[in-house]
């Protein structure tokens, strides 16, 4: 039971810190805008867009593991 708690604290920081990169790399991408520096406006924006598009997944995937473990019982 330890266990189960354990992971699911996990669960919820996970995609926390995927979203506090995500903001982190938005800021990023703004500042390289106004300095004008191309390479690191695109480099910075990809970053932003993959740690959304996982702080918005990791939730989605380990909900879908989680149910076919409780299905298996």
């Amino acid at each position: 039971m330890i266990n189960t708690f354990g992971n699911a604290i996990w669960f919820t920081i996970i995609p926390v810190v995927f979203y506090i990169s995500c903001f982190y790399f938005t800021l990023t991408f703004f500042q390289h805008l106004k300095s004008g520096d191309t390479q690191l406006q695109k480099s910075s924006k990809l970053f932003a867009v993959l740690s959304l598009a996982l702080a918005l997944l990791a939730p989605t995937i380990i909900n879908y593991f989680i149910i076919l473990k409780m299905s298996s019982f």
